[in-house]
């Protein structure tokens, strides 16, 4: 599965044109070890998150957020940005199955239809984001603003300060 999602994430990125490269390297899914091996500041990186946020009692939505390697999550304002009522860390499972591959490969690309991508405007400091490619030893690092036109995240401050 992950094998073919990297495969589709090369495919698309070079039938848009985008300016990127890939990195291979050791196996490593936590974003200031990974970081250290492809050689750059750990604010490059695109560190990628699965939230669950409750709306109400009925209604469950799912967030990819996604910001830089040395920020971390704000959780509560994922949660305001959907008028939540809940909002946690999605359970290991269920990230990756609406991910497609495995926690610490997950891209910042949202393929599932369940799954709202949500970036902070922070990433777009960095003229290159860096993140593993649905593998464990394979990373791309990608023009930000190529990042921006294909994933067309929704943009929100989503890092606490």
């Amino acid at each position: 599965m992950a094998g073919e999602l990297y495969e589709r994430l090369i495919s698309e990125m070079d039938a848009a044109g985008a300016r990127y490269r890939v990195i291979e390297h050791a196996p490593e899914g936590r974003t200031d070890e990974v970081s250290a091996l492809r050689g750059h500041d750990v604010a490059q990186a695109a560190k990628c998150l699965v939230v669950m946020v409750k709306i109400g009692k009925k209604q469950t939505r799912h967030v990819l957020a996604v910001v830089p390697g040395n920020a971390r999550l704000d959780l509560q304002a994922v949660k305001s940005l959907l008028d939540g009522t809940y909002v946690a860390f999605a359970a290991k499972d269920k990230a990756e199955e609406l991910a497609g591959s495995m926690s610490g490969t997950v891209l910042p690309f949202s393929y599932d239809p369940r799954l709202e991508l949500i970036a902070d405007p922070t990433l777009l400091d960095q003229p290159e984001l860096y993140f593993n490619a649905a593998r464990l030893d394979r990373s791309v690092a990608l023009a930000t603003d190529d990042y921006v036109r294909l994933a067309e995240p929704r943009m929100a401050p989503i890092t606490l300060n």
